[in-house]
């Protein structure tokens, strides 16, 4: 099956618009780090440019308002969306809004896509999703927080850590077991919870290495919550009870995807840093671009974004051809290949600064500290390794009278009787 590198004209305008509002309007934003409140006033009017081109919420088929671009172009956009770290606000593609959009539009009842998915697509609420545990991150399997019937009602009990935005979320997504006898992926199922329901307790926003001093109910905060006989009515269940498991996997292929292309424009905006600082920064005897090792630096980072990139857009190419089913070998790929290209150039970029990269005066000692998360969430790098593997080693199968397949003593014995040849004497 052919791959098509190309883009059309239409599209590359498209791209030319996002670069140039990218770096004139949301890198400045960014580097003001604006109070929650007076962010939303001063993104107000960029996200207005944003709907008037048809770019916002992108990720969403043309039926629930997006624009059906299919995830290969969506990929070339998030890259360069992503050059800046307020970029998915102002596209509406930021998680975890943008994932719970695509579940609500996926699986929402109609009563469920007027009361959330459409507030959400304006824009004029936020959410957030709890599913990671403090003793169940990477293997939601082992969940522990219960949902429980109760009559007509549903009664949910439990703890979850790391809910992004939590604090100052309208409603979440909450994965909970409903069923502990079941088969394991059988066991979940998603529920929508209003924030101001009676019994939810958001105990904190966390410090982590990425920001180790939160502001309270800022967005990107994470946070840890407390569920205690939160009572919720039927209509609570998103989709088919049961199906949580299956429901938040759908939720983060796509979103593995789209982080990719994010990590890719963080990754190139440090490389132009570092290639920026190579040509005027002078130290024993001339620039650093001069120096042997700077140069190895610059070659191996070119080199490492675009084996990511274009691992990532055949990843894109495949979901939109053959399905996001067919490309699960190539989202565990890019996953933890993107977090380590994004770590690696960043750490460059900053090495090549001193100490101008090590202080706050520079974006790179934030980059780098949310270049470490990138090998943490959605899952670890180890679990997407394995997943990996198990898929590739599946096309594989040992020797049925167990000699390797290119042993070379037999398959000479082979050849030579294959090709008539004398064997009398052959090892």
């Amino acid at each position: 099956m052919s791959w098509d590198f190309s883009t059309d004209p239409e599209t590359e305008r498209e791209l030319a618009w996002i670069r140039e509002f990218i770096d004139t309007e949301a890198v400045p934003l960014e580097a003001l780090d604006l109070p929650r409140e007076e962010f939303d006033r001063v993104a107000a009017p960029l996200i207005a440019q944003v709907k008037e081109r048809g770019l916002w919420a992108a990720h969403l088929d043309e039926a629930h308002g997006g624009t059906g671009r299919g995830q290969l172009r969506l990929a070339l956009m998030n890259e360069i969306v992503g050059r800046s770290r307020v970029g998915p606000l102002l596209f509406g593609t930021s998680p975890p809004d943008s994932g719970n959009l695509e579940l609500l539009a996926a699986h929402g009842s109609p009563e469920q896509q007027a009361r959330y998915f459409e507030p959400l697509f304006a824009g004029t609420v936020r959410s957030a999703v709890a599913m990671t545990e403090p003793g169940a991150g990477a293997d939601p399997t082992l969940l522990t927080t219960r949902l429980v019937p109760d009559g007509g009602s549903w009664i949910l009990n439990g703890h979850k850590w790391f809910a992004t935005n939590a604090s100052l979320a309208d409603f979440l997504l909450v994965m909970a077991v409903s069923d502990a006898d079941a088969a394991p992926r059988d066991r979940a199922t998603v529920v929508i919870v209003d924030r101001d329901t009676p019994g939810i307790e958001i105990r904190r926003d966390i410090a982590t290495m990425e920001n180790p001093h939160p502001r309270p109910a800022q967005i990107e905060n994470r946070c840890e919550v407390v569920f205690t006989d939160v009572r919720l009515p039927a209509g609570a269940v998103l989709g088919e009870q049961g199906r949580g498991f299956a429901i938040m996997q759908e939720r983060l292929g796509p979103a593995r995807l789209h982080h990719c292309m994010r990590w890719i424009g963080q990754a190139q905006r440090a490389f132009e840093m570092l290639c920026e600082r190579a040509t005027y920064r002078f130290t024993h005897g001339s620039v650093l671009a001069d120096k042997q090792t700077i140069q190895n630096w610059i070659a191996e980072s070119a080199a490492e974004i675009a084996a990511a990139r274009l691992l990532t857009l055949h990843a894109a190419w495949k979901i939109d051809t053959l399905g996001a089913k067919a490309a699960r070998t190539d989202i565990a790929l890019i996953k933890f290949h993107g977090a380590k290209v994004l770590h690696d150039v960043v750490d460059r970029a900053v090495q090549a600064h001193g100490s101008l990269g090590f202080s706050a005066d520079l974006p790179l000692e934030s980059m780098y500290r949310r270049a470490r998360a990138a090998r943490i969430y959605d899952g670890p790098d180890e679990v997407h390794r394995q997943s990996a593997a198990r898929l590739l080693l599946r096309d594989h199968k040992p020797p049925a009278d167990g000699v390797p397949t290119e042993h070379l003593p037999t398959m000479r014995r082979s050849a030579r009787r294959r090709f008539a040849l004398d064997t009398e004497g052959i090892a």
